[in-house]
């Protein structure tokens, strides 16, 4: 005899790869333009970190960047998903200039076209796992229970099925990242960015983590630009790149 729920989680994961697939083709690449950004010293000398930067992300690339601390790596990062301004510069998306956008335009952007991991995983501690998956649609003005069904798609694809209704408290490490790669899909972004999304696992989990990333950018050619020290991880990318005089340099 089949199982009724196997049957149930199958259908969901193909749920899964029709509702994220059917948007590929909206998304869009970005376009990184002349981006700098300095920092004073504490001696009040101007330095880079980042000088006339310019590169491309296009739709399913994946991309490693590595180096050592303090070249410049999650500066970029926070650049990248509009958490920091460069002293100049562009990002171009659709056509337009993020940069220029007004508060409001600003947030929205990202909040539906960034998706972030990051090494501490930010979750709501005593909520459950699809609490926290529906905020950003919460957030939206999307209803509850349509909310709750496009979570438990992706928790039940990033290998939390039995796990939706469990607090974050009561999870392993592993599984409070799956949950933040979820919350992260929810509004099914143009780019996945990660910053040392690894940092706090062990070698068994940070490997499922990586399974499931390759998983993704095959299974709906999802974008992913991930900062990390892991050299397997990096390995897995199509793209490393690092930072040398504030520039990106594919290696």
């Amino acid at each position: 005899m089949v199982n009724k729920k196997q049957i149930d989680f199958e259908a969901l994961n193909l749920r899964f790869k029709k509702e994220m697939k059917k948007e590929i083709g909206q998304r869009h690449a970005l376009f990184l333009r002349n981006i700098s950004k300095s920092f004073y010293s504490s001696d009040d000398e101007k330095f880079y970190i980042l000088k006339d930067l310019s590169f491309n992300i296009n739709p399913g690339d994946t991309i490693a960047v590595v180096g050592e601390s303090g070249i410049g790596k999650s500066t970029l990062l926070q650049i990248l998903g509009a958490l920091d301004r460069p002293d100049s510069g562009e990002i171009i998306f659709r056509d337009q200039n993020i940069f220029e956008f007004d508060t409001n335009k600003l947030a929205k952007f990202r909040n539906e076209a960034i998706g972030f991991i990051f090494q501490f995983h930010h979750l709501l501690s005593e909520f459950t796992a699809v609490e926290n998956v529906i905020m950003p649609l919460l957030i939206k003005g999307i209803d509850k229970q349509t909310a709750i069904e496009k979570a438990e798609i992706i928790l039940n694809r990033v290998g939390l099925e039995n796990r939706i209704n469990h607090k974050v408290v009561e999870m392993s490490g592993g599984e409070q990242q799956r949950t933040a790669i979820a919350r992260a899909l929810i509004l099914n972004p143009a780019i996945l960015l990660a910053d040392e999304p690894t940092g706090n696992l062990d070698k068994k989990n940070s490997r499922q983590f990586h399974n499931l990333l390759l998983e993704l950018n095959a299974d709906i050619n999802m974008t992913m630009f991930i900062v990390t020290h892991n050299s397997e991880l990096a390995s897995l990318m199509k793209k490393r790149v690092t930072l040398v005089d504030g520039k990106l340099v594919e290696i």
